[in-house]
C-alpha cells in the first residue's frame, strides 16, 4: 500500500459551528485533534505520501500535525470536490495509483479501516470506492444508493433527498478510494448544480459511471467510520465514544478501573495488567504505564512513563519517566526532562525539573529540585531548593550517591556535592562540598536580651 496509495486529507472546515477560533480539525478527541487521529492512522496504514487541504487556518494545522506533510489550500468554500481539487498539483506530483481521500473532522477511520476500503477497491477493481456504515439515525448524512447487484449507482446528499432516500439508513462515511487517472480527469467534470450550489465530491461516482467505469461501496460493520463532528455536542459524543473504547480496551488487557468518573485515556497510551487507575486521571499522549502501578487519583500524565508497581497520587507529569516501585505525591509536579529512579520517593509539594534522581532517593516535601543530577540514596529535608537561574542562565549542579541535604538548604547552582557528604540545615551552599564532608553555611545565632523591650513594643508578660 505505501507505495500504491496517497492520501488527501480534507481539513478546510473554519469552525463556526464548534464556535471556535481555531480550524474545526483541531478540535480534539481525547486530547489529540482530530486531524491528528486521520493522520496517524494514514502512516499506520502504511501510506506515508499525505496531503492536507486546509483552510485560512492553515498556519495552525501545519503547528499541530508537524513536518513531513504537503499542504494545499482552498480559499473559497465552494464544497467538497472543490476542495480536493485544490490538492491537484500534489496529485500530479505523486507516483501513487490511487487516492485515499478522508476528512479531517472524522477522526475514527482506522488503519484497519483503510485497509479494508483499499482491498474492496483492488479486488473489485473500482473506479471509485466509497466507505460506507449503517446508522441507526442517518439524518445529515448522504446516503448511498445501490444498484441489485450490489455495485454503486449514487450517493445522495440529505438536502438534496427525497422521504424515500432518506429512510436508507445506508451512509456516505466521506472517505473514498479513486483511482488518480480517473480523478484527474474527473476534475473538469464536477458542477455546482444542487441545493448548495457547491462541488460535490459525491459527484464522483456519476462521472465515472457516465464513463462506464465501475462504482463501488465498501460497508464497514463499525459505524464509527462513518462519523465526524461538526458541533461541540457532536464533539462531546465523540469524546464519550472513543473514552469507552479505549477503557473497554484496558479491561480486556487486564487493568484496573473500579470508577470510570473522570478517567480519561489516550488512545496511543500502553498500561500494564494489574495497573490501577483511579478517578480523575488523565493520560495524554503516547504515555507507557507498567504493572502493578497505580494512577491517580486527580492525576494528570503526559507523554511520560511510569515503572511497575509505582504509586502516582494527584500529581502532574509531563514527558518524564518515573522508575519502579516508587511513590510520587501527592501533589507533586514532574517536568519536562526529569528521569526518577527505582524506588525513589517523591512527595508532596516537590517540583522536579530537567533532572535524574538515583535509585532509594527521598525527596519528601517542600523542595525544589531543577537542572541536578542527584545520586542513589540520598536524602532531602523539607524547603530545600536547587537556585538553578541567576535571572539570565540556568546552571547544573551535581549531587553525589548518599548525599544528606538538610531543611531549608539552598545550594547555588552550579556546585557539587561530594558521596556522603551532609549539608546541614539552613546552609547556603555556594562552594563544592567534598566527599563525606559536613558543610554549614549559616550565621552565627546572636541573643540580645531585652531589645524588644527597648524598642517598646514588647512589656512583658501580662
Amino acid at each position: 500500500m505505501r507505495e500504491n496509495i496517497c492520501a488527501v486529507i480534507l481539513a478546510a472546515g473554519d469552525g463556526k459551528r464548534m464556535h471556535s477560533r481555531r480550524p474545526k480539525a483541531l478540535c480534539q478527541v481525547l486530547m489529540e485533534p482530530m486531524i491528528g487521529w486521520v493522520t496517524r492512522f494514514c502512516r499506520r496504514a502504511g501510506v506515508e505520501e499525505i496531503c492536507i487541504v486546509t483552510g485560512e487556518g492553515g498556519q495552525l494545522i501545519q503547528e499541530a500535525v508537524g513536518p513531513g506533510v504537503h499542504y494545499a489550500c482552498q480559499r473559497e468554500r465552494r464544497g467538497t470536490g472543490h476542495a480536493l481539487r485544490m490538492a491537484e498539483q500534489f496529485l500530479r506530483g505523486s507516483s501513487a495509483g490511487t487516492v485515499l481521500v478522508l476528512n479531517g473532522d472524522a477522526p475514527f477511520v482506522s488503519d484497519r479501516v483503510i485497509a479494508h476500503l483499499a482491498q474492496t477497491h483492488r479486488q473489485e477493481e473500482n473506479a471509485v470506492t466509497v466507505l460506507s456504515a449503517h446508522l441507526e439515525q442517518p439524518r445529515g448524512y448522504g446516503r448511498i444508493l445501490r444498484e441489485a447487484d450490489g455495485a454503486l449507482a449514487a450517493i445522495v446528499e440529505e438536502a438534496d433527498a427525497d422521504e424515500a432516500v432518506r429512510l436508507i439508513q445506508e451512509v456516505n462515511s466521506g472517505a473514498y478510494c479513486i483511482e488518480k487517472s480517473f480523478l484527474l480527469e474527473a476534475f473538469s467534470r464536477f458542477d455546482c448544480r444542487n441545493a448548495q450550489g457547491e462541488y460535490y465530491l459525491t459527484q464522483v461516482v456519476e462521472i465515472a459511471r457516465s464513463m462506464g467505469l465501475r462504482a463501488g461501496a465498501c460497508l464497514e460493520e463499525d459505524p464509527l467510520a462513518a462519523m465526524g463532528a461538526n458541533d461541540r455536542r457532536q464533539l462531546a459524543q465523540l469524546n464519550e465514544l472513543a473514552r469507552r473504547r479505549v477503557l473497554e480496551r484496558l479491561y480486556e488487557a487486564g487493568v484496573d478501573i473500579p470508577c470510570t468518573d473522570g478517567v480519561l485515556v489516550s488512545p496511543t497510551a500502553q498500561v500494564g495488567r494489574d495497573a490501577c487507575i483511579l478517578p480523575g486521571s488523565v493520560i495524554k499522549g503516547d504515555c507507557v504505564i507498567g504493572e502493578g502501578a497505580v494512577i491517580g487519583p486527580n492525576t494528570w500524565l503526559e507523554n511520560s512513563r511510569v515503572g511497575a508497581d509505582s504509586t502516582v497520587n494527584s500529581c502532574q507529569v509531563y514527558e518524564a519517566e518515573i522508575g519502579a516501585g516508587c511513590t510520587i505525591g501527592p501533589f507533586t509536579y514532574l517536568r519536562p526532562g526529569t528521569r526518577i529512579g527505582n524506588q525513589v520517593k517523591i512527595g508532596d509539594f516537590v517540583e522536579v525539573k530537567n533532572s535524574t534522581v538515583g535509585d532509594h532517593t527521598s525527596v519528601a516535601h517542600l523542595t525544589y529540585v531543577g537542572d541536578a543530577d542527584v545520586g542513589r540514596g540520598c536524602n532531602f529535608g523539607c524547603g530545600v531548593v536547587l537556585v538553578n537561574y541567576d535571572g539570565e542562565k540556568k546552571y547544573r549542579s551535581t549531587i553525589g550517591d548518599d548525599a544528606f541535604i538538610g531543611c531549608n538548604a539552598n545550594l547555588i547552582s552550579p556546585v557539587t556535592v561530594g558521596d556522603g557528604a551532609y549539608v546541614a540545615a539552613g546552609t547556603t551552599l555556594t562552594q563544592d562540598v567534598p566527599e563525606g564532608a559536613l558543610a554549614i553555611g549559616r550565621a552565627r545565632q546572636q541573643n540580645k536580651p531585652g531589645w524588644m523591650e527597648k524598642t517598646g513594643k514588647f512589656k512583658g508578660r501580662r
